[in-house]
């Protein structure tokens, strides 16, 4: 019962923090429980242009702000913005990908130097991104796939294939090879496509047959691809092990296995990023997501904003790539060193600290 609870709890808060976040550009809501304070490391340097001459006008422009990954990287991404004097205006398209070029165009038009992209598809942000480019506005680019059709974009992204790796990694040390499986995915977004490619790969390899793949993207993406999981579960009543690299994928996956109580105890999850809300899911007596792939989502935001204004003083050229390195956290781990939260996760894994990564003495860098 308790785990049913957590579960449940878990994919209406997915929902709940969708519907706070604002459609039209205005400031986004980060005060829940994934929510990290940071601690400001002073700058030893002095700041150069634009950064010398007072107020930095920013913007992000993102497809969604739904789920806990997205609110805890928009949290440092303000943190170190508020640290840098910078001022930022959030756009959030929840998941309306033509709105969301829209609200590029918004950016542009309101004055700002600089703006973040945050997922999203080439096709309808390919001629905005430009567009800011060609009127002088920086432009840092977190997982899109758009070095093709604007190539003088900054490109920023989590090192998906190792992510991936290293938990299908843990998969096969777990259930062997030559095993059925399942998979919860969703094609045509940039971080989900690097993951899957590797996803065949050890699917290959490793000899497993995959028994079904299912999985949809929108603003309670939890909530509307558990039934789906439901219903490819009670077809492939087999299957001993599930990959779902996207956190709010793995939590339907939860939902649904723990409406087929046959399975259970029977199938193991596999899933990808990391939040106080996933931590106790995974801890849960019982669990069956028993492994993750994860970065700091703080961080990550953080490392983003400190990308952004090292392209703004000209310390990262266009066309610069730059990748945030992910870790393994197994559900083991966290039962045996006590992790609760994020920030005792932070304390068990320093190396989620990533304050090196795009930095510069002249920068105030934020810490979680």
């Amino acid at each position: 019962m308790r785990n049913k609870h957590l579960i449940a709890t878990a994919l209406a808060g997915s929902t709940c923090l969708a519907l706070a976040a604002c459609s039209q550009g205005g400031t986004t809501t980060t005060d829940n429980k994934n929510s990290a304070g940071g601690t400001v490391q002073s700058a030893t340097g002095q700041a150069p242009a634009p950064f010398a001459e007072g107020e930095v006008k920013i913007a992000i422009v993102q497809q969604s702000g739904q789920g806990d990954y997205f609110q805890q990287y928009l949290n440092g991404t303000k943190k170190q913005a508020e640290a840098l004097k910078m001022k930022v205006t959030v756009y959030d398209a929840q998941n309306d990908n033509a709105q969301q070029a829209t609200q590029l165009d918004q950016a542009i038009a309101s004055g700002v130097k600089g703006i973040i992209v945050r997922h999203g598809f080439p096709d309808t942000l390919c001629p905005g991104v430009n567009k800011a480019l060609d009127q002088g506005i920086k432009v840092v680019i977190y997982d899109v796939e758009i070095q093709k059709c604007a190539p003088r974009a900054v490109q920023t992204q989590q090192s998906d294939a190792k992510m991936a790796s290293l938990v299908l990694d843990q998969m096969v040390k777990d259930v062997g090879t030559g095993k059925p499986v399942g998979y919860v995915n969703i094609s045509g977004i940039a971080p989900l496509d690097r993951r899957d490619t590797v996803w065949k790969e050890y699917v290959a390899k490793n000899g497993w047959t995959q028994k079904f793949k299912t999985g949809k993207y929108t603003n309670s993406t939890a909530t509307d691809t558990a039934p789906m999981v439901d219903n490819a579960l009670k077809s492939n009543g087999d299957v001993v092990a599930v990959y779902a690299p996207y956190d709010e994928l793995s939590k339907a996956t939860l939902s649904a296995l723990n409406d087929n109580p046959g399975m259970k105890g029977k199938v193991k999850v596999y899933g990808a990023d990391i939040s106080t809300a996933d931590i106790e899911l995974m801890k849960a007596e019982g669990s069956p997501w028993v492994a993750t792939g994860a970065t700091d989502p703080n961080a990550i935001g953080a490392a983003v904003v400190r990308t952004l204004a090292l392209n703004l003083a000209g310390e990262v050229k266009e066309s610069a790539k730059v990748e945030f390195p992910p870790i393994l956290v197994t559900a083991q781990m966290l039962r045996d060193k006590g992790v609760k939260n994020m920030e005792d996760l932070r304390a068990a894994q320093p190396q989620l600290n990533i304050s090196s990564v795009s930095s510069a003495a002249w920068i105030p860098t934020v810490t979680f």
